[in-house]
């Protein structure tokens, strides 16, 4: 008896599932949100660019610290990265001015509230009846620049992080690490790791599993916290391979060398191995906890904290009821103002009309002096003409009589010669 051949064709199972999962991510396409903080001039947009290998920001495009604004302002660039059939739609979060000021009171409030409002946005979108489509914004990874100055965080960095830490995955990153001795690095990244131990900072914790090469790896990226990359988007040829670094006069400061910094370790954690941690980790942590706490402050009995600070908060029923006269009440404050508003422009309007009349009757009243004064003046010449007239018609007449009697004269003395 011969054994019969299986068709796979015809084969019947869920051993297919993981593939029919993977064509409809694939075909969905996927997110990933990146946020990036620190000082300005640290190579953030450099190491982006070195990160995705693409130019997100160009001359055409030039990076935040190229376009920055004196006041901490959150900034975001989408790119649709592609690569194998597999499309990543990648959302960059800059942080222009951050840390940069004089007074950095509270310059983390602007990343505090953008994160806030992207948790807030996808809350609202799963509270939808349509839970279709559903963007997903959400920071799932915070890259945060520390200046390599040898001498541990600063207190802004402590503060920052400590505010963070429990909304977001922090990955902690010793920038231009090229401008330090591999000694002096070392030295810096223990003074690091020890400062953010005795500050209590979470920083990303990597998974632990049980396949012992991924466990090498998870210990590896831990024994080198924090990263220390270099950026750079320039093309260097040494010994005939061309290469992304930084030329020096002593050598060459190869970026994918993992002897010369963890540029490496960075880019496969964050795209090869933990892009979908991340973002589970935002899902199932970060982001529970803020829904946990923003349903908690709708319950009958619950109570709110942030805003009402241990009052009972209200049923969604009395909130919208309270919310509705609100809203009345705006609505009759906003038709005061309109009525108000009106009243003035119809005062005003009256004020320029009674304005222009007063100015028509002083005119009517200086047009009307001119017009006499010229009458007057008229009559004194018709009435000097007069006068000139009357003189010069007496003029002729005596003239005339001068020249009868002369021409009677005249006559008579002839007659006489006659004689």
């Amino acid at each position: 008896m011969s054994l019969q051949q299986k068709n796979l064709e015809g084969y019947v199972g869920f051993a297919n599932l993981p593939n029919q999962v993977y064509r409809k991510s694939v075909k969905r396409g996927f997110e990933f949100t990146l946020m990036v903080v620190g000082e300005s001039g640290l190579g953030k947009s450099t190491l982006i660019n070195s990160l995705f290998l693409t130019d997100l920001y160009s001359p055409e495009y030039p990076g935040p610290s190229h376009r920055i604004k004196k006041t901490v302002q959150v900034e975001q660039s989408k790119v649709l990265v592609k690569e194998g059939g597999v499309q990543l739609l990648l959302t960059i979060v800059d942080t222009p001015g951050f840390g940069d000021a004089v007074d950095n009171s509270n310059c983390w409030q602007p990343v505090i509230d953008y994160i806030d409002s992207k948790f807030e946005d996808y809350l609202n979108a799963e509270s939808r009846v349509n839970r279709r489509q559903m963007p997903d914004n959400r920071v799932q990874c915070c890259l945060y620049f520390i200046a390599p100055s040898g001498h541990g965080l600063k207190p802004l960095d402590i503060e920052f992080m400590k505010r963070l830490h429990e909304k977001v995955n922090i990955i902690p990153l010793v920038a231009k690490a090229d401008t330090m001795t591999p000694e002096e690095c070392q030295q810096f990244k223990k003074q690091i790791m020890k400062e953010i131990l005795e500050h209590k900072i979470k920083i990303y914790e990597f998974p632990e599993t049980d396949e012992e090469e991924e466990m090498k790896m998870v210990r590896k990226i831990k024994d080198r916290l924090p990263l220390a990359v270099v950026g750079s988007n320039t093309i260097i040829e040494v010994n005939g391979k061309r290469m992304r670094g930084r030329q020096y006069p002593w050598g060459v400061a190869e970026v994918e060398n993992g002897e010369h910094c963890d540029f490496t370790i960075l880019r496969n954690m964050l795209i090869r191995t933990h892009m979908q941690d991340l973002k589970d980790v935002t899902n199932n942590v970060h982001y529970e906890n803020y829904r946990s706490k923003k349903l908690a402050a709708v319950t009958y009995n619950g109570v709110d904290n942030n805003k009402n600070k241990g009052q009972l908060t209200k049923s969604p029923i009395a909130q919208m009821e309270e919310e509705r006269r609100e809203h009345v009440a705006k609505m009759k404050k906003m038709e005061q103002e309109m009525e108000q508003v009106f009243e003035m422009k119809v005062r005003e309007k009256l004020q320029k009309l009674r304005d222009s009349e007063a100015e028509l009757q002083r005119r009517h009243e200086q047009m009307k002096k001119n017009l006499e004064a010229q009458h007057k003046e008229l009559e004194e010449k018709r009435h000097q003409f007069e006068e000139e007239k009357a003189s010069w018609e007496a003029q002729q007449k005596i003239l005339e009589q001068q020249k009868l009697d002369a021409s009677r004269t005249l006559e008579k003395n002839k007659k006489k010669k006659i004689f």
